[in-house]
């Protein structure tokens, strides 16, 4: 599942495709939403929160376009003409303007909603560790309210703090030299791995490759997060499979570098 820096990125692609423009066309390629024409609204802005994006849309009322990517949508823009480098049957929504046309390939969820409504997506969502309203305070509270809570739980937690996914997870528990399933009332100086945590998000916003290493070089770019060796020791990592029935996700973790 992609991880709050990507959903970050494509909040900035789709800013500088559609902000501004108002749209020459626009089809909904889902059900329920195929009958709505935004021809010739205009589109206000994108923000995302957490791994959500909002597209404000100013029609005969202001909506917004609520999206996720789940674990394999994605946003691209392209200009008129320009080949899709996604299959067509993919796309979900596609947003048109003189200049550029945005399209949403393979999205988990497409949703119009009242601009005033648009709680009614996010508000559950803890703070986000890439917004402006970001509150260390508050994300902290969240992550502690339950102390036996495995740590690896509590992050991907998007109620708890917004924009961590499996690979940031996996590796923020390495790098604070934790077991994943270490209760997170147990963990040491949880401030500063919620503060290691925006860093990391921070650092990766602006550029496509992710690393948790600093090194940009491929195989080298986490420390455990789907290596077959700790990067830092040589150990092999355990990888093991947590979550709620159904909802499972796979943990890395060196038991090295990660005793408890």
């Amino acid at each position: 599942m992609p991880e709050g820096d990507t959903v970050w990125r494509a909040a900035r692609l789709l800013d500088r495709a559609l902000a501004g423009q108002r749209l020459t066309a626009s089809d909904f390629r889902v059900p329920g939403l195929a009958t709505h024409d935004f021809t010739g609204a205009l589109v206000r802005g994108t923000v995302s929160r957490g791994k959500h994006l909002l597209t404000r849309i100013d029609a005969q009322a202001p909506w917004t376009l609520h999206t996720h990517l789940k674990m394999e949508g994605a946003w691209q823009a392209y200009t008129h003409g320009q080949r899709w480098r996604r299959p067509v049957h993919t796309a979900r929504v596609v947003l048109t303007t003189p200049q550029r046309v945005a399209v949403g390939f393979s999205l988990g969820i497409v949703e119009l909603l009242r601009r005033e409504d648009e709680h009614l997506a996010v508000g559950h969502l803890g703070p986000d560790l890439l917004g402006s309203d970001w509150d260390e305070e508050e994300a902290l509270r969240r992550l502690t309210e339950d102390p036996q809570r495995p740590l690896v739980h509590a992050l991907l937690d998007q109620t708890r703090l917004a924009g961590i996914g499996n690979m940031y997870a996996a590796e923020l528990c390495f790098t604070s030299g934790v077991r994943p399933t270490t209760p997170i009332g147990q963990v040491g100086d949880l401030p500063r791995l919620v503060r290691r945590a925006r860093l990391m998000l921070s650092h990766n916003k602006q550029r496509a490759e992710q690393s948790t290493t600093g090194d940009l070089r491929r195989g080298r770019r986490t420390w455990v997060y789907r290596q077959p060796e700790c990067l830092r020791c040589g150990t092999a990592v355990l990888v093991e499979q947590s979550g709620p029935e159904g909802r499972e996700r796979a943990t890395y973790w060196c038991p090295s570098c990660q005793p408890g």
